[in-house]
């Protein structure tokens, strides 16, 4: 197979992760990093020693010597330039979340259709062998019936220009980290049939803390909470009719980690080991879905239902009332 040839399409800081991935795994290439800014390009790659810095956007997704296309712009610029990598030919792995309205997720499910190209969202913890094995005991009846989900995802957000504190562009805690929790309850339990939220506004109006309910039936239900005003915490609890598994990090796991398993008085801890680095399984996911035509494990159906699930949170929260899906 050959190697896949990848363009950063911008210079965010997240860009600092996935570059380690690109190199670590096979078959992969960093070709290229774009900015509006020739500077700020060329200090990029002279950082991370990426051989070319091309000063626009238009000028990457012209350029027939880049396969795929990583986003990490502000989140209101991703449905744009996915759609419009899409057109140019290129693949697309775009940074959480995706797009900020379904139709948005639509239009780029069309243009991946239309021109033939893999567009994926990067849920990295989606890839990891935890997530695996979560799902895995949950399947095997480790802990009787799945009853109650909880997850929390906060840290400290202390850069006063940062564009998550932007309403406009997309920012608020729910959007940036909030998405974590939610997209594990829903990857363990289905979509809910209601959702509730409260969210605490800062100045700029957007969400500087988040807690949310998801109903999924009478029997099942889940609570989130997730902000930018508290100290960083990630963390998850499974709570079944015969047990329970507490996750310590369940949305930035290492290469090893341990799940505890309760059963009454008797604990199990379940070693995750040899991970790797985090973000190499989305690469890898990519290259399966382009080489051998597989669905990506982060389908745009499956973005789909995210984004409708958050943007349903925060309808409630603007309203002060649970909304119904």
């Amino acid at each position: 197979m050959r190697t896949l040839r990848w363009g950063l399409l911008g210079t965010a800081r997240i860009t600092r992760s996935i570059i380690p991935a690109l190199r670590a795994a096979a078959g992969h290439e960093l070709t290229a990093v774009a900015s509006r800014s020739a500077e700020k390009a060329e200090a990029h790659a002279k950082q991370w020693s990426i051989p070319r810095a091309i000063t626009s956007y238009e000028a990457m997704l012209a350029d027939p010597d880049i396969d795929i296309v990583y986003i990490p712009l502000p989140n209101h610029m991703h449905a744009e330039w996915a759609i419009k990598a899409a057109e140019a030919g290129k693949h697309v792995l775009c940074e959480k979340p995706i797009a900020l309205t379904v139709e948005e997720v639509d239009r780029i499910a069309a243009a991946a259709t239309r021109h033939g190209v893999v567009i994926a969202e990067a849920f990295m913890y989606r890839h990891h062998p935890q997530t695996m094995m979560l799902k895995q005991l949950l399947a095997e009846g480790a802990i009787g019936e799945l009853r109650y989900i909880r997850g929390s995802f906060t840290f400290t957000l202390n850069r006063p220009n940062d564009v998550r504190l932007a309403h406009e562009w997309g920012g608020g805690s729910l959007w940036d980290v909030g998405c974590y929790p939610v997209s594990l309850a829903r990857v363990l339990a289905g979509m809910p049939r209601e959702v509730f939220g409260r969210a605490q506004l800062g100045p700029t109006g957007i969400d500087e803390m988040f807690a949310g309910q998801l109903i999924f039936s009478d029997r099942l239900q889940a609570n989130f909470d997730c902000g930018f005003c508290a100290p960083f915490r990630t963390e998850a609890e499974l709570v079944g009719t015969t047990g329970s598994i507490r996750v310590t990090r369940p949305f930035k796991p290492g290469a090893s980690e341990t799940l505890v398993l309760s059963r009454g008085d008797d604990f199990e801890q379940i070693a995750i080991d040899n991970a790797g680095e985090l973000y190499v399984g989305e690469v890898e996911d990519m290259a399966k879905a382009i080489h051998e035509g597989t669905p990506s494990r982060v389908t745009l159906a499956d973005s789909r239902d995210n984004t409708a699930l958050l943007v349903a949170l925060y309808e409630s929260a603007r309203t002060g009332k649970p909304v119904t899906l």
